[in-house]
């Protein structure tokens, strides 16, 4: 069962009682816990789903339109911010931050960094603490309707409504650069949202794009980009397939994130099964970059802690 150890002689950790619930968002409700378990206990004559919890003290996520789940942490997008709420305890939730913004619509996160589009376009946070983000300064990706944003290795990828696909280099996170607008000349014409996803040695860009259906886009392919087996080639997106749906198509699931074994604050999410083979844990990761005061590792000429420097681009 869900939370029970796993074998002794592995080490591995118990599961996360997080794990034992959906979320959900809801513009008046605010955060909605639905009880999973029922699905996962090999019963299927008792697969009725119960509300777990229904939470929004005084109004702080109403109007909430969408939600990104980073381990025990979920950032939930508002009209005036993006609030940042721990689940550590399920069902004690608690507010740990809040990031006025201009009309976030949807977050991105990786590693150290949230993405957020906005009315502006797209913007980042720093998250290294997450009950102290620090919103990066100068460092927007102007767009006029940005909608869902997908993260994949160095990229984003902003669904932009009529301005198509628009893709980012987020390489250096506080120094972003536009790389590409993709709107497969005309055809790409009102872009909600963007999933990305792997097969073998071909990347691909999952669209919807509202009454247009749904769209794929191989973003990289053997012939189309001759580095393809690199860390993080760069995309040459083309339009390969489109499917007529029944209503506008406004947004997408994500597929399964194949080969992880831990959630961002450290929760082990897969059975290793290898003697001795746990996960780190949250703080046992962080030792890793950053330092005794909690800001990212870097020594300077005088062996003084310091800010990193970010160096030039090329052009």
């Amino acid at each position: 069962n869900v939370g029970e150890r796993m074998r002794v002689d592995n080490q591995e950790l118990p599961f996360h009682p997080l794990y034992n619930y959906a979320y959900i968002v809801d513009a008046v409700e605010g955060l909605i816990l639905t009880d999973v378990r029922t699905l996962a206990d090999r019963e299927p004559r008792n697969n009725f789903l119960n509300r777990a919890l229904t939470w929004n003290p005084e109004g702080v996520l109403s109007g909430a339109r969408h939600l990104t789940i980073a381990g025990s942490n979920i950032y939930v997008s508002t009209p005036r911010e993006v609030v940042v709420v721990s689940v550590d305890e399920p069902l004690q939730p608690q507010v740990l931050a809040r990031i006025p913004m201009d009309d976030p619509r949807a977050t991105a996160l990786q590693f150290r960094y949230l993405f957020v589009t906005t009315a502006r376009g797209l913007e980042v946070v720093d998250v290294t603490q997450p009950a102290a983000p620090r919103r990066v300064a100068n460092n927007v990706i102007a767009m006029c309707d940005a909608q869902r944003v997908s993260v994949a290795r160095t990229y984003a990828y902003v669904a932009a409504g009529s301005e198509g696909l628009v893709i980012v280099d987020v390489e250096r996170p506080e120094q972003m650069r536009e790389y590409q607008r993709y709107t497969a000349e005309g055809r790409l014409r009102d872009v909600r949202d963007v999933v990305v996803g792997a097969t073998n040695a071909s990347l691909f860009a999952y669209l919807a794009d509202g009454a247009g259906g749904l769209k794929v886009l191989q973003l990289i392919s053997p012939e189309s980009q001759p580095n393809f087996y690199g860390f993080s080639p760069e995309p040459k997106p083309q339009l390969i397939a489109r499917y007529k749906t029944s209503k506008p198509a406004l947004s997408l699931s994500r597929g399964l994130e194949r080969d992880r074994a831990v959630d961002e604050t450290g929760g082990q999410i897969a059975v290793f099964g290898r003697r001795g083979a746990r996960a780190l844990s949250i703080a046992e990761t962080r030792r890793l970059y950053l330092d005794a005061q909690g800001a990212p590792w870097f020594i300077d000429d005088q062996g003084d802690r310091a800010q990193p420097p970010l160096p030039e681009r090329s052009p």
